[in-house]
């Protein structure tokens, strides 16, 4: 690991050029042409981006995204040859616990500005002060500050590996962590590493499937039923892991070239359009404005590349785990998870939100957090 250990402060303060050039672009934006019907069942449609345009031209106020992202002290620091970005947010309670969380596909540090108050302040948010975490929100090497992208090779087990230096190099010998999606898959990486003094892995998902094991779906009921069915049309619709996996630059150079491109292959904070997202317009914006004004489109996703091709082979999770299972998100099925994973402790399911429950949500995954993570 790199030997320079400096951390220093940053502030988010993109370049109105750059906020000019974007409003530029939106306004020469040339849609293709709706698809019959213009449904989500051919991908993003064309009456979705006008509308979502319309607004990021004329009410998107990127300046107050910026605000809320600054209003959390911002840093960077160098580990193996990456620049680092990430928030610290440390709680005004003594000996609270250490926290990291890590962000989504497409996704970034956003996704928690939203649980940040009241798990650092729990007194002030209707919890109490045992509940209290220091929090550290990185972003992922390739994504939004922590750029540009230094060299090859990043996988999701090297982010893990990344994220132990991270927390050790900030005076926490002792932390826990939380994700979903992408951060899902670190914080398990985290797990299966389980350093010295780690708490567990609280987790959205666990992504473990069928690997034709004779047997293995004897006892499934229903719910399991449902829940393949439900994996079934999530690979039906996820065209992105393809792309991302094989001909990653290719797709970044629309990407790159088109803030709309960027925002319809973002489709997924609208959980593939099935109606059931709750994340909001101006949530949507600010994480698809970030990609664009950090130029990550490329670096983003070529996660999926890498991890396709390190050799890596399936391990075993022993580390502490917990789940959190919301009701429109990737249904885990557990008897899988259990199989992947031979310390899962903790196992929620909530009746509303989604792969973004961080924004969806946030009160039922706070409550979660403390849950898991009380009396460790």
């Amino acid at each position: 690991m790199n030997a320079t250990t400096d951390i220093r402060p940053f502030t988010v303060a993109v370049p109105q050029s750059d906020l000019d050039d974007l409003q530029r672009r939106l306004e020469q934006t040339r849609f293709a042409p709706a698809a019959p019907g213009d449904s989500w069942d051919y991908g993003t449609p064309e009456s979705y981006l006008r509308e979502m345009v319309g607004y990021w031209k004329d009410g998107f106020d990127w300046r107050a995204q910026e605000a809320r992202i600054d209003a959390f002290p911002n840093f960077l620091t160098e580990i193996d040859g990456q620049t680092i970005h990430f928030l610290h947010v440390r709680s005004t309670v003594p000996g609270a616990r250490a926290l990291v969380l890590t962000h989504s596909y497409p996704g970034s540090i956003i996704d928690f500005l939203d649980v940040i108050g009241p798990l650092t302040d729990p007194v002030a948010h209707g919890g109490r002060a045992e509940d209290a975490f220091d929090v550290v929100v990185p972003s992922i090497p390739g994504f939004g500050f922590s750029t540009p992208l230094a060299d090859g090779g990043w996988t999701i087990a090297r982010v893990a590996r990344t994220w132990d230096v991270l927390m050790r190099r900030l005076g926490y010998d002792s932390y826990g962590a939380h994700g979903s999606d992408a951060g899902a898959m670190v914080s398990r990486e985290l797990a299966v590493l389980d350093p010295e003094g780690f708490l567990g892995a609280h987790v959205l998902q666990l992504f473990s499937f069928p690997n034709g094991t004779p047997g293995e779906m004897d006892g499934f009921g229903p719910k399991e039923f449902a829940a393949l069915g439900h994996l079934q049309w999530f690979q039906s619709v996820g065209g992105y892991n393809s792309m991302n996996g094989t001909r990653p630059q290719t797709v970044a150079a629309g990407l790159t070239d088109s803030p709309v491109g960027q925002l319809a292959y973002s489709e997924l904070f609208e959980n593939f359009g099935n109606g059931t997202s709750l994340v909001t317009r101006d949530q949507v914006l600010a994480q698809v404005s970030l990609y664009w004004l950090t130029s990550t489109a490329a670096t983003s996703v070529r996660y999926h590349f890498e991890d396709q091709r390190s050799g890596a082979e399936p391990v075993v999770s022993t580390g502490r785990i917990g789940v959190a299972v919301f009701k429109d998100d990737f249904q885990t099925i557990r008897a899988f998870a259990e199989r992947d994973n031979a310390n899962i402790v903790h196992w929620a399911e909530y009746p509303k939100g989604g792969h973004y429950a961080a924004m969806e949500a946030p009160e039922d995954l706070v409550a979660d957090l403390r849950v898991f993570f009380a009396g460790v």
